[in-house]
């Protein structure tokens, strides 16, 4: 059987040590919700499956070893990569799990040092664009070929991995940001019909604050639960145009579509309905609240359902969602969220490794374990999504029925102005009287960061 040396890289000490310190900061202040357990690479090699290379005596090829890393945490979906690499058969693969938010700066430190893992996980849109196109990464046209991706995958998904005119990320799962919600805290306030117009959403919060309950859970302590409100208030205002057009540097953040959107979370922030706050507080805490009872709502992505499933929760009896109402009727139905996927470096020692277990990434069943473990949506259309929960075949459903699809804040604009609008939103939880500075400042970064 082939085998194909692999040296020991300084990605994995890298990780080991961010793994390390992240857990002794979470002993002192368990507040960080995405913290993994990992005590560094953990290696799977142990069950079989049939869809993976056989050399010619039936036997499955031995590619050697996968350094991977990724950014799934416990509470995202950890242990469902784990089962899923327990099944590949051509080698065996070495996880360095980094917490969510450190991976965002601890992948580029490894991609700039030449050294980084083979495969790492990554999010579709500028994050992969940015990346590529510095040479960091090595197109997979074997794994869309061998998998089939072309066809096998929804075009918009395709097309989601395709970065000048090449694939470079395989898709493993897509997610749908919405209001998740507490049914009986609904049911208590009086709320019978789901909001489906923003004055509807403005009266149940309404309702449901005058039973004592905050209408709205948010922890944006990590930043990027803010950038939900930002993002529809624009998409529902002013549309996926413009909202493309600020994205790109083309358009201005003290434009009066941006100051409208401001505005309106503004006038939600002063009548009182978001948990107070909000920035001393993680997504999870957010999702806790919720499904205590403390606050009816929260905008989050499907990830959450898998973090509720872990905790007990059923489907539509303890959760359920509805679509962030139309603001005008004239302006498209736009769904919002991330692609996660995974790419291959540019500088990976095992690049044979590498792509055979890609190709064991894109199978529908193992895109299948990874939707119901992680509270995700496979990409894979013959993955077989009647083993979904109802509240997720639910948001199957809406996706598919949506005007357009697009890429939450931070994956939509590049890493360097994704700052500092993450900080802009952050900001304004703190203090949204003072959105007009915001918005100048978050201008002339992002004017700096384009270059303009």
């Amino acid at each position: 059987m082939k085998k194909v040396k692999t040296k020991r890289r300084s990605w994995l000490w890298l990780s080991v040590f961010v793994a390390l310190a992240l857990l002794a900061a979470a002993c002192g202040d368990d507040s960080d919700d995405t913290s993994t357990d990992a005590d560094g690479p953990t290696t799977d090699a142990d069950a079989a499956s049939g869809e993976d290379d056989a050399n010619a005596d039936g036997e499955a090829e031995n590619l050697g070893n996968v350094e991977v890393g990724h950014y799934f945490g416990s509470d995202l979906g950890q242990q469902a990569i784990l089962d899923i690499n327990s099944t590949f058969t051509n080698g065996s693969v070495a996880i360095s799990p980094i917490e969510h938010e450190a991976f965002k700066d601890q992948i580029l430190i490894a991609l700039a040092g030449g050294e980084p893992p083979d495969v790492f996980s990554y999010w579709a849109g500028a994050r992969t664009a940015s990346v590529q196109r510095n040479d960091q990464l090595q197109p997979i046209d074997a794994v869309f070929d061998g998998a089939d991706v072309w066809n096998n995958f929804p075009q918009a998904l395709v097309d989601a991995g395709v970065y000048d005119g090449d694939p470079y990320l395989l898709p493993f799962g897509f997610h749908y940001v919405a209001f998740f919600f507490n049914p009986q805290v609904l049911a208590d306030a009086g709320v019978t019909d789901l909001p489906t117009t923003y004055e509807d959403l403005l009266t149940a919060a309404d309702q449901i604050a005058e039973t004592g309950v905050k209408p709205f859970a948010l922890g944006s302590m990590n930043r990027w639960p803010a950038q939900f409100w930002f993002d529809f208030l624009l998409l529902r205002t002013a549309g996926p145009d413009y909202r493309a057009q600020l994205m790109s540097g083309e358009a201005s953040y003290e434009d009066t579509e941006v100051t409208d959107a401001l505005e309106l979370w503004k006038e939600m922030f002063d009548a009182g309905y978001f948990v107070d706050d909000a920035n001393a507080f993680t997504w999870s805490d957010a999702a806790d609240s919720v499904a205590n009872g403390e606050a009816a709502m929260t905008l989050m992505g499907t990830w959450i359902t898998g973090y509720w499933d872990g905790n007990g929760l059923t489907p539509v009896d303890d959760y359920d969602f509805f679509n962030f109402p139309v603001i005008d009727p004239a302006v498209e139905n736009a769904a919002l969220g991330p692609i996660d996927g995974w790419v291959v470096s540019a500088d990976a020692a095992n690049p044979e490794g590498a792509f055979a277990l890609l190709e064991h990434y894109a199978q529908p069943e193992n895109q299948l374990d990874w939707a119901i473990g992680q509270g995700a949506l496979p990409p894979n259309s013959n993955a077989d999504t009647s083993q979904l929960n109802p509240v997720m075949a639910k948001a199957l459903e809406q996706v598919n029925n949506a005007d357009s699809y697009s890429f939450n804040y931070d994956l939509a604009t590049p890493p360097a102005v994704a700052e500092f609008g993450l900080d802009m939103f952050q900001a304004f939880m703190d203090n949204p009287a003072g959105f007009a500075d915001l918005q100048s400042d978050t201008q002339a970064a992002a004017v700096e960061a384009f270059g303009n």
